[in-house]
């Protein structure tokens, strides 16, 4: 998470071109007939805000004005799918401006940064899963779970240097180039975390999972097997 005193106005600027027509396009897109006649998703809806909330608060602030947490979207976009996924962040977002941990002015960036990148990201591998149709579920635990996230953590991290390097405002380190060498203590950790929910969710409640398709994961697997 970025402080909107490390970014030039331009920057801002751009993050809420970004992320207001897609926060758009999301509560256009999102069921929300079935939301409201459904307690079930409801709870969900409530209980992921809740969690990714205070998932968010989990974090670290440094005095230069940059903020690292684990970002947990990818579990969420597979529970919701992508509509209620972004408006969920979104809410989780505003309670944390409420709260005074982030600034309203870089709501925009961070949104695009922190909600609309990961949510992106495992929705293209959850795509990619269901065109091949894979018939083992570990194929959607691992894809559409661990690398999803991996790759969600990954592209945060450089798209957010790459924007406080561009803006020049923020002083970059002089070890910055040992800087890979840390990747993987973040990477892992955000998709252990999101691999380890998908797992769980998996197992005990796949019918919560929006994008988990019950019918070919879960089939009887010998049957095919009983053919001469």
């Amino acid at each position: 998470m970025i402080g909107a005193e490390l970014l030039s106005a331009q920057t801002l600027t751009v993050g809420w071109l970004i992320y207001v027509p897609v926060l758009a396009w999301a509560v256009a897109r999102a069921p929300w007939v079935e939301l409201f006649t459904d307690s079930r998703r409801q709870h969900l809806l409530f209980g992921t805000v809740l969690a990714v909330f205070m998932l968010w608060l989990v974090r670290r602030d440094f005095d230069t004005g940059v903020s690292y947490h684990f970002i947990g979207m990818t579990a969420v976009t597979l529970l919701l799918d992508w509509p209620l996924a972004i408006l969920g962040g979104l809410c989780a977002q505003l309670a944390l401006v409420l709260l005074g941990r982030q600034d309203m002015a870089a709501v925009g960036i961070n949104g695009a940064l922190l909600i609309l990148l990961p949510v992106l990201v495992t929705e293209c591998c959850a795509i990619l899963v269901e065109r091949a149709q894979p018939r083992n579920l570990f194929v959607y635990i691992f894809c559409s779970g661990f690398l999803a996230a991996a790759l969600s953590a990954l592209l945060c991290l450089l798209v957010g240097l790459g924007l406080l390097w561009y803006d020049g405002v923020f002083a970059m380190p002089y070890w910055l180039e040992d800087f890979i060498g840390y990747l993987w203590l973040i990477i892992f950790p955000e998709a252990f975390i999101n691999g380890m929910v998908v797992s769980a969710l998996v197992v005990f409640s796949p019918e919560w999972l929006e994008t988990f398709n019950r019918t070919r994961y879960l089939s009887a697997p010998w049957k095919d097997d009983d053919k001469p």
